[in-house]
């Protein structure tokens, strides 16, 4: 069957605005992809016979290494036609995938770009990921939400590790509020900002924006306790699905 090298190739050179490189003369057919930043690589096409492989042939077949972020996968997946263990690359959970027909070609995009995200530099990884849901605190004591909304619905909040433009912020307000207020999205995070002040520090501040407001008595701290086990608030985090249901319910 005919390889999908070719369309591969055009695929990667698209979506990943990489281009292969050809390091070694003794394997003209033997082609890397790496990620602009960190150089590391996310993919590697290579002509081998399929003997190498385990099949029952000598003729050449067109393969294309990636790595899997999690082993057990990994495990599953060579378990499966068109799917061999890393040829010559077998450490660090890398795989060969067949492209000579055994494996449909969105299956192998699919695992490609589960290579290119396991081997992406942390930063790149933080871009690329997909929108999240926060939960942040806000204390009164220190910064008068309530007062900076009612004058605008643009403000800018103290960085938390992790965010980026797109993200979605619940504000908890503490004492003597102690319930979910605010609904917000991330505008633009690393905007330059200094302030020190008793146990405060900020190097970084974003923008946010405010999408909706919540009733005092909605979301308390004894409703997020009791229904969705949260019993702390002290720094950003993640939210459980069905709270998020459950502030996306209220318009």
């Amino acid at each position: 069957m005919k390889s999908l090298r070719k369309q591969l190739f055009a695929y990667i050179k698209e979506k990943y605005k990489a281009s292969p490189e050809y390091l070694w003369q003794r394997y003209p057919g033997y082609a890397v992809f790496r990620h602009g930043d960190n150089q590391k690589w996310f993919a590697i096409v290579m002509d081998v016979p399929g003997n190498r492989l385990g099949l029952d042939t000598e003729e050449i077949v067109d393969i294309v290494n990636v790595k899997i972020a999690d082993p057990f996968l990994a495990d599953i997946l060579v378990r499966q036609e068109g799917f061999f263990k890393g040829y010559h690359i077998s450490r660090g959970n890398w795989l060969s995938i067949s492209l000579c027909g055994a494996v449909e070609f969105d299956e192998i995009c699919r695992w490609l770009e589960e290579s290119y995200m396991a081997t992406a530099s942390v930063k790149k990884k933080q871009a690329l990921r997909p929108a999240k849901e926060w939960l942040i605190p806000a204390n009164p004591k220190y910064y008068d939400v309530e007062a900076a909304f009612s004058k605008e619905d643009v403000i800018n909040w103290k960085q938390g590790r992790g965010m980026k433009t797109g993200d979605t912020v619940f504000l908890y307000v503490a004492a003597p509020v102690s319930a979910i207020l605010y609904k917000c999205r991330v505008l633009e995070t690393d905007i330059p900002f200094r302030f020190d002040e008793g146990t405060v520090h900020m190097t970084s501040v974003m923008k946010i924006k405010l999408l909706n407001r919540y009733k005092p008595d909605q979301f308390t701290f004894d409703v997020l306790g009791e229904r969705y086990g949260i019993h702390a608030v002290r720094g950003p985090r993640g939210i459980p699905q069905s709270l998020s249901d459950a502030l996306s319910a209220y318009h």
